[in-house]
């Protein structure tokens, strides 16, 4: 156990994709409790403005991720700061990605169902750096042969095939399968040949032209969903709240 933990959590390098990571993740749960707690109109925290302008959150993200990594690529790599770039640049990450459903309409669409798509990329994100710092990355090539950094090459070769059907699983707003795709293909393939989901980039920019395949999709996810889609949505709200109710 001592052997797995020290290879693949606090392996030499992997420290500031580990407090990345944490800051990302605790950062995300802080940020949506204060804004739930916002919307509800309980404790004291306020909406922030200058001139009467909300500043949303996705600013002083901005700010911090720039600072960050900024600071992590004009660092030694055996520095302190290093581990500091990682923290700033993680906790900017989440306020970018909390809000990234507000850049991708260029529209205050936080608290509607479009605005889901800030949940999906903040756990997509997650999880992919999750995988990678628990050494699924096939280029991880610390303490292993040249035998073994082949086999890995041909490994991410043969992965480099699924990248389109990753990519577009993506743009349909397949977001679990997609990252499930990039470890099991057959995922990423099935997820790019089903209906994309209402609001994902894929139905705004290809359905609007085909409304009978709009109008399928929404009628798709109106109806019954899976059990692992209803399951999927009560931890969104969970995490998140529920969005606001189309009228």
């Amino acid at each position: 156990m001592h052997g797995w933990w020290y290879r693949n959590i606090v392996e030499p390098g992997k420290e500031p994709l580990m407090l990345c990571l944490l800051a990302f993740i605790v950062t995300f749960l802080v940020t949506r409790t204060i804004v739930r707690l916002i919307r509800a109109g309980k404790g004291p925290f306020r909406n922030v403005s200058a001139g009467g302008m909300h500043v949303h959150h996705v600013v002083p993200g901005t700010i911090l991720m720039l600072t960050g990594g900024l600071m992590a690529v004009g660092t030694s790599t055996q520095s302190t700061w290093r581990l500091v770039a990682a923290v700033v640049f993680g906790v900017g990450s989440a306020l970018v990605l909390d809000e990234f459903a507000l850049i991708l309409h260029l529209s205050d669409v936080y608290w509607e169902q479009a605005g889901r798509a800030s949940v999906n990329a903040v756990m997509l994100t997650a999880g992919i750096v999750g995988c990678v710092l628990l050494g699924f990355s096939p280029l991880s090539v610390n303490d292993v042969t040249d035998q073994e950094l082949a086999v890995r090459v041909a490994v991410l070769s043969n992965e480099a095939i699924s990248v389109v059907f990753v990519v577009i699983a993506l743009l349909k707003g397949k977001y679990g399968m997609a990252l499930l795709g990039i470890f099991l293909f057959p995922l990423a393939a099935i997820a790019s040949f089903r209906l994309a989901r209402p609001n994902s980039p894929w139905d705004h920019w290809f359905y609007r032209r085909r409304p009978a395949k709009a109008r399928r999709a929404v009628e798709r996810e109106a109806g019954q969903p899976p059990l692992i889609v209803r399951f999927r949505i009560k931890v969104e709200n969970a995490l998140a709240g529920a969005p606001t109710a189309a009228a």
